[in-house]
């Protein structure tokens, strides 16, 4: 992935701007990520207007909704709004539907009462489920209609009641259908650092169909070696009944053995005592006693409290469910109906001497088999798809997996036969075995279905090389497209690669669009505003 030595801190927006401190905080820390620390030119406050993410219409604008802001600083944003307005800058900001909604839907849901869980958000994580669970205390102690709003002049009034509808089936992680389980191939070759899978879904009994831009969600189940290790530091039996099922079976499929949750350290303090205590405690709230908190899945946590013997039924209360993943497809329904497919990387790290594994892409990757079935679902995209004239040319920017709906783009356009050209970035480590569907691709540049491709591979060289440069290079040629109407599409790493991308294609726009910096990132912010410029990014 890409690394990036972050820019100094810049005070882009005038302290005369019409923003809040915080709200200038904000817009410093964006725009010092769209500008190259060699040529960062503060911008007028106009300028952060025109960025600035837009609001919902509801309290005004909603500055927080960025995936890659931490969450002190999406709370500080959120200062003085509503209590249904603070959830939702508590959450991720991704959009992802991972957790059934959006991001403002989930935040109107919970505050009107109408949604309990409030460990939904994936990717939010622990933190995102204690703020939430903290805000959600706050609805019984605010008096309707008596606190008002500090930042936009209106009443903390109860949010508007949500009416939650059960999707049909397979449209709903609340309502998942079955799929069966075709193949995997592996995608890397040689020496690569990476293993990645092309991986095919059979759809035809559940009749389930999609549109290229959804996601596919996987529930996914546990490694059993890892449920086993955590049975046997519970001291129990593998056949204990547990709510009708065996602990085993519970382990696998039930609950989550990820990091380990808050009730599980509150559960702990129950039943030890003296430090162990204070220590379990402290990480309940959130603390970390010994610079570790970070490591703790439900295994290490056992380990760390080691001779702890809570009782089976009490030990699975106190874990989250196990949540399912989503993955963008990277077929198209027009080309091969009855079947879907996702490219995945399995995700395997070390903490100390113990391996860990990605539940769902290591599920995925080598633990399920051929023709067996697993719950899953479609997730409609939020603003991510195909123009709606197939005339209209596109431009994809996807390294490594984020080529995958930009494959499923590809073969739609082949299928319904879309005459508009089309442009792929695709990048990765090494272009001899990290060079995803390399065969596909080629042919597609042969037949004319892929006007262009252009590649970078960042360990081929001595320098590193990646899709931004080769942006660069051909900024010319790519900014004739984006005046001819193309719209722009990239797909991956949100933190680091959808930046550098975005903070590319200001420069293209201000050097080949004859514009300045200012109205370059108007210029971009107005392809956002129109749908011309989509992202999805995690």
């Amino acid at each position: 992935m890409n690394q990036i030595t972050p820019p100094p801190k810049l005070d882009l927006i005038p302290a005369s701007a019409p923003f809040s401190d915080a709200q200038r905080s904000w817009l410093n820390g964006f725009f010092a990520g769209l500008l190259s620390p060699d040529v960062a030119t503060p911008l007028s406050a106009e300028q952060g207007a025109a960025v600035m993410p837009a609001g919902d219409g509801d309290d005004g604008e909603a500055p927080w909704h960025d995936q890659t802001m931490p969450i002190a600083e999406r709370m500080k944003l959120a200062e003085g709004r509503p209590l249904r307005r603070k959830m939702m800058a508590a959450m991720a900001q991704q959009d992802c539907g991972q957790c059934g909604y959006n991001c403002h839907d989930y935040s109107e849901a919970i505050a009107s009462r109408s949604e309990a869980r409030l460990n939904l958000c994936v990717p939010g994580g622990k933190e995102t489920a204690r703020m939430l669970k903290s805000l959600y205390e706050e609805l019984d102690k605010a008096p309707a209609a008596k606190t008002a709003d500090k930042t936009a002049g209106k009443a903390d009034a109860p949010a508007p009641a949500v009416t939650v509808t059960i999707a049909e089936p397979g449209r709903s992680r609340d309502n998942p259908v079955q799929a069966t389980f075709l193949s995997r191939r592996l995608l890397n070759k040689g020496k690569s650092e990476k293993e990645t899978y092309h991986i095919e879904f059979d759809l035809s009994e559940s009749k389930l169909d999609y549109v290229v831009g959804d996601s596919f969600g996987v529930f996914a189940r546990n490694d059993v070696g890892l449920v086993d290790q955590v049975i046997a530091l519970l001291g129990a039996s593998h056949t204990t009944k547990v709510n009708g099922k065996t602990l085993r079976e519970v382990l696998i499929d039930d609950v989550s053995l990820s990091p380990a949750p808050d009730t599980l350290f509150e559960l702990i303090s129950f039943i030890t005592g003296g430090a162990q205590r204070e220590k379990a405690r402290a990480l309940a709230q959130g603390e970390d006693p010994d610079g570790d908190a970070a490591t703790l899945d439900v295994m290490a946590a056992l380990q760390k409290f080691s001779g702890m013997r809570p009782h089976p039924e009490a030990f699975v209360e106190a874990l989250e469910p196990l949540q399912p993943r989503l993955y963008s497809i990277s077929s198209s329904h027009n080309a091969t109906p009855g079947k879907l497919s996702l490219t995945v990387d399995s995700v395997r790290y070390v903490i100390g001497k113990r391996k860990r594994l990605g539940v769902a892409s290591t599920f995925l990757g080598e633990r399920i088999n051929e023709g067996e079935k697993l719950k899953v679902y479609v997730q409609k995209a939020h603003n991510f798809g195909l123009p709606q004239d197939p005339k209209t040319p596109i431009i994809m920017v996807g390294p490594g997996t984020g080529i995958a709906p930009f494959r499923a783009f590809l073969l739609d356009r082949k299928a319904t036969g879309a005459p508009g050209k089309n442009w792929l970035f695709f990048g990765h480590q090494r272009s001899d075995c990290d060079f995803f569907y390399q065969d596909e691709l080629n042919a597609m540049k042969t037949s004319g279905l892929l006007t262009r491709l252009s590649l970078a591979w960042s360990r081929d060289g001595e320098k590193k090389f990646y899709v931004q440069d080769r942006m660069r290079e051909v900024g010319r040629e790519l900014w004739t497209w984006l005046a001819e109407g193309a719209h722009l599409y990239i797909c991956g790493d949100a933190k680091r690669m959808a930046k550098d991308v975005e903070r590319a294609l200001v420069d293209i726009v201000a050097q080949f669009g004859a514009r300045s910096t200012d109205e370059a990132v108007s210029f971009v912010a107005e392809l956002k505003k129109t749908g011309r410029f989509q992202a999805d990014v995690y």
